[in-house]
């Protein structure tokens, strides 16, 4: 039988302009990599009431103590239903810690914090779910995916578990960390301060934040982020409200536990064993409730795309072939 051979490459046209558009489509809406799996390493900083830099404290970059910076590390899933959406899970270990006498005086209001002279460190595990948006995937002729350059802003909700120590030295001298819940440095739970009820060690999260993807392959990216976690409380440092009177750490607590609340609590002019050179007076302001801490980190990270074989347009792709000639 003669086959017409106009008739035959009418028919590779149209296959090849169908299934050309299939996988642009499959590409851009749910494609070969719809998943990804990761991990990603790098600092993570405290923004809270200890620590900071000249003039009043604040939860931003101007407070920021380079030598308390901590690595974290993480890993995560995600799911793109399109190129230019994606939703992440992630889970992250991490330290975060603050240090008074870190602090640059200059005489004004960072003064106070400095006499201070408390620290804390605190282990983290976070978790989170996020939003990712690419914004410039709209503008991109798909092409392949390695050798692109991909911005995004990120957002979700998340918690995470703290558990803050103070540094603390013994009758010998000898310095370890321990733990400053327990010991209602600020009154939690004592009936002279009803207000101040006992903080969990856990809190709910807000990470909002940009990043960067750079493709080294179809199925593997590089990518930069910076995450800042919106938080609700204000006691991952142990430091919230205002001085008590340190006789109430007998009444609460056991004789070991009094003793190391007495040195934790305020450290002005601090030296082991020594005494004070003075005591805070009760209702003195210890740090500022009025801003919750916070802390954020800066990541790189190693992404895996994966194939999805098992969606129904892969499946039908594998069913539909143009048909052949001899």
């Amino acid at each position: 039988m003669r086959t017409t051979v106009p008739g035959v490459r009418t028919l590779v046209l149209i296959c090849t302009l169908f299934f050309s558009s299939v996988s642009f489509s499959q590409s851009i809406t749910s494609g070969n990599g719809i998943y990804e799996v990761g991990l990603n390493l790098g600092p993570m900083i405290f923004l809270g009431d200890l620590g900071g830099n000249h003039g009043k404290g604040t939860a931003f970059v101007k407070d920021v103590n380079f030598p308390t910076t901590k690595w974290s590390k993480g890993i995560y899933a995600s799911v793109h239903p399109t190129e230019w959406l994606g939703f992440r899970i992630a889970l992250n270990q991490g330290v975060l810690e603050g240090f008074d006498s870190l602090i640059r005086s200059k005489g004004g209001a960072e003064d106070y914090r400095k006499v201070r002279n408390l620290n804390f460190r605190s282990n983290l595990i976070e978790a989170y779910g996020v939003v990712e948006f690419y914004p410039t995937v709209f503008f991109e002729q798909y092409d392949g995916l390695q050798g692109k350059l991909r911005p995004y802003g990120v957002m979700g909700l998340g918690i995470f578990k703290f558990n803050p120590q103070g540094l603390y030295y013994n009758a010998q001298g000898k310095s370890s960390w321990v733990n400053l819940h327990d010991l209602r440095l600020e009154g939690q739970g004592m009936e002279e301060y009803p207000d101040r009820k006992d903080y969990k060690l856990s809190s709910v999260e807000i990470p909002m934040g940009v990043g960067a993807k750079y493709y080294v392959k179809e199925n593997f990216y590089i990518g930069l982020e910076v995450l800042h976690r919106k938080t609700f409380t204000d006691y991952v440092d142990d430091v919230s409200t205002t001085y008590i009177d340190p006789n109430l750490f007998d009444k609460y607590l056991t004789p070991t536990q009094a003793k190391m609340a007495r040195q934790l609590y305020y450290r002005e002019n601090f030296v082991p064993n020594g005494p004070l050179s003075r005591l805070p007076t009760n209702n003195e302001q210890r740090g500022n409730p009025k801003q919750n801490d916070s802390y954020f980190s800066t990541s790189l990270r190693f992404g895996w795309r994966l194939a999805d074989n098992n969606s129904p347009e892969s499946r039908a792709a594998r069913q539909m072939r143009c048909p052949s000639f001899y």
